[in-house]
């Protein structure tokens, strides 16, 4: 089953998009609350299946980088603490997951941030990320299907 998950900019955490109302998206948050909410079009919304991480070469899709963090702890949540873990930590953990990422545009924040984003979603029962949380058709999100869960 795909899954539309979202990064609101200026809320904490991560939301899965749930319906649409007229003016707004409905989205539940993936932490232990499930709380819904609706998130507007003056809300910077973002899919996990659009961000892509900086390397040498080409750009990764988050969803490689985020099966690579899956495959190094093995489908649990990160070993390492991403809010006490020091610069050289993070980079040296990072380079196990990416290791030609690129080290000049990736700030230390966005390895915080993509840590705290796996451990989010491992928690919430999401480890599948190449099947799971792959793009759904269509450029607009009103045009994009949900694939059904099968009975």
């Amino acid at each position: 089953m795909k899954q539309t998950i979202l990064a609101i900019s200026g809320k904490p955490g991560l939301y899965k998009l749930v319906s649409r109302a007229k003016n707004s998206l409905i989205v539940e948050a993936l932490d232990d609350t499930h709380k819904r909410l609706p998130a507007f079009a003056t809300d910077r919304i973002t899919s996990l299946a659009d961000i892509a991480m900086f390397t040498e070469t080409d750009d990764v899709p988050l969803m490689k980088v985020l099966a690579s963090m899956r495959d190094l702890e093995q489908g649990k949540v990160a070993s390492i603490d991403f809010k006490k873990a020091t610069p050289e930590e993070l980079h040296d953990y990072f380079s196990k997951v990416l290791p030609d990422w690129d080290q000049e545009r990736v700030q230390n924040s966005h390895i915080k941030k993509l840590i705290q984003w796996y451990n989010i979603l491992v928690k919430a029962g999401v480890t599948d990320f190449e099947e799971e949380l792959a793009p759904t058709e269509g450029d607009n999100i009103d045009d994009r299907k949900e694939e059904e869960k099968g009975e």
